[in-house]
Formats: structure tokens, C-alpha cells, sequence
């Protein structure tokens, strides 16, 4: 089983990565994919005049704010434009695809924060109306009944929380909890840097190995939303996974090419 986590940053090209997963399929390889939409999300918000707002954690991860008005603009280009458009990509290229949020069928399900702790301009803040948290439980049981189907699921990082409101997740951290459950060889996590670098921005700095036992040790290398990937890599290592790669979504074949070792592999 391999699970793959493709970002929604500017400059990223769906088109080889739903190439790659329809090559996967017609070898008989079981694959998920779970997608982004970040730049879609705030090219959207600011056309519907709710510009984008990010914060960062008192721990310094970064994520988007997600008031309920926020979140409707998010479920709009998560599991509206960018899953339903993979879709037929997909089905084009002779994939059965299936487009699913987290919220259909309590796919992915979780615990509303009560409240983020923030830093802003040198201040500490509490934000209680967000609609964020962390994906608790996955719904193998309906992940198998389409796998064995011959389904591809096509994941957006919504879920719904133990109250059953609609809450936004982390969509590597989301991806991780996936290949947990499923007892996944691979997660590969795909964005538009070549993986995770020494000294950002610099490409040619690119960390390409990293014992699995020693992750945490290269975490002050994540820069940004680098973070939460690292985060989402240790979860999946230490409850089973076999390999994370962080990988560039930037070039041709990029799913084969993080098979074969391009990236940052982490095992």
C-alpha cells in the first residue's frame, strides 16, 4: 500500500502525478491519494474578500486560520474544484477514481481544538473560533470496501470532528494517519521543494537520507510548512509505516522517481 500526499502550493502540475498514479494502478500497486489546494484556497478567498490569514503556533508551526467563513471557502476548493478536477483528470486517464473528503462517511474524524495558541508581532494570542484539529480515527473500513472495489481514493484534508462539525486538517499529518491505519509501505509526501534542505532555499543542499529513529533531530532544517510534514513523517515511522520520502512534485514521473530514491527518504 503506498499513500500519497501531493501539495496545493503555486507552481505544482497535477498532470505527472496523475499520470504516475494511473501507471500505479494498472500494476495492480493499492495507492491513495490525498491532495492539497493551498494557493487555489487563497487565490479564491481574496476574490471572495476573505483574505488568507496564517499563524503561527507558540511551538512555530505555521497553518491557515479557519473561522467558519474560511472554512466554507476551503471546503468549496478542497472537495469542490481541486478533488473533483483530479477526478476527471483521472478518469481520463483510465483510473476509476473516487473523490472524497474527509467528511463522507466519517472518512477522517477528529477533535475540534477549543482554542490555538498564537504569536503575533512579539504577542502571545488565544483564537477560539477556529475550526481546526487532528485526525483521530480513519474509516478503514470504508477505505478497503473501495480499494477492494478497484477504486482510487482522491482525499481532501477535511474532516469531522467528534461533534460532527466540519473541520480543516493538516493535509500531511492527515495523509500520515491514513498510511497508519492501512499499514502503508510507502507515504510519500510531494511539494515543490526537492525535499527537505539543509539550508532553504538552497535545492542543491537537499538532505537525502535520514535515519528513522532520528527524524526529530532535523527538525530546526524545516522551514514553514516543513514542519508539519517532518511532524507528519515521525507519527507515520514510529506507528509502522515502512518509508517516508519527501519528494519534488516539480518533475516528470515524480511518484516513480520517489520510489526509486529521489527526495529526502526517511527509514
Amino acid at each position: 500500500m503506498i499513500v500519497v500526499k501531493v501539495g496545493g502550493g503555486k507552481g505544482i502540475d497535477y498532470e505527472p502525478v496523475c499520470q504516475d498514479m494511473a501507471h500505479l494502478m494498472q500494476a495492480n500497486q493499492p495507492v491513495i491519494l490525498v491532495h492539497g489546494g493551498s494557493h487555489e484556497t487563497n487565490v479564491m478567498s481574496e476574490k471572495l474578500g476573505v483574505p488568507p490569514r496564517f499563524v503561527t503556533s507558540v511551538s512555530g508551526y505555521t497553518s491557515r486560520y479557519t473561522n467558519r467563513e474560511t472554512l466554507e471557502v476551503f471546503a468549496m476548493v478542497y472537495a469542490g474544484k481541486v478533488n473533483k478536477l483530479l477526478v476527471e483528470r483521472l478518469q481520463q486517464l483510465g483510473v476509476n477514481a473516487v473523490g472524497l473528503s474527509g467528511l463522507d462517511g466519517r472518512l477522517l474524524e477528529g477533535k475540534r481544538k477549543d482554542a490555538i495558541r498564537i504569536v503575533e508581532n512579539g504577542r502571545k494570542l488565544v483564537l477560539r473560533d477556529d475550526y481546526t484539529g487532528t485526525v483521530d480515527k480513519v474509516n478503514v473500513a470504508l477505505l478497503r470496501l473501495l480499494l477492494g472495489g478497484g477504486y482510487l481514493p482522491v482525499i481532501a484534508p477535511l474532516a469531522i470532528s467528534t461533534e460532527s462539525e466540519a473541520i480543516n486538517v493538516d493535509g500531511d499529518r492527515a495523509a500520515a494517519a491514513i498510511a497508519v491505519a492501512l499499514a502503508a509501505s510507502h507515504l510519500i509526501i510531494l511539494s515543490n521543494v526537492p525535499g527537505l534542505l539543509r539550508e532553504f532555499p538552497d535545492e542543491s543542499s537537499l538532505i537525502r537520507h535520514i535515519p528513522k529513529d532520528h527524524v526529530e533531530e532535523y527538525m530546526g532544517f524545516a522551514e514553514g510548512r516543513m514542519k508539519k510534514k517532518v511532524m507528519g513523517a515521525t507519527e507515520a515511522l514510529t506507528q509502522g509505516v515502512g518509508q517516508v520520502v519527501f519528494a519534488d512534485a516539480r518533475v516528470p514521473s515524480p511518484i516513480r522517481a520517489a520510489l526509486e530514491g529521489a527526495g529526502t527518504v526517511i527509514n
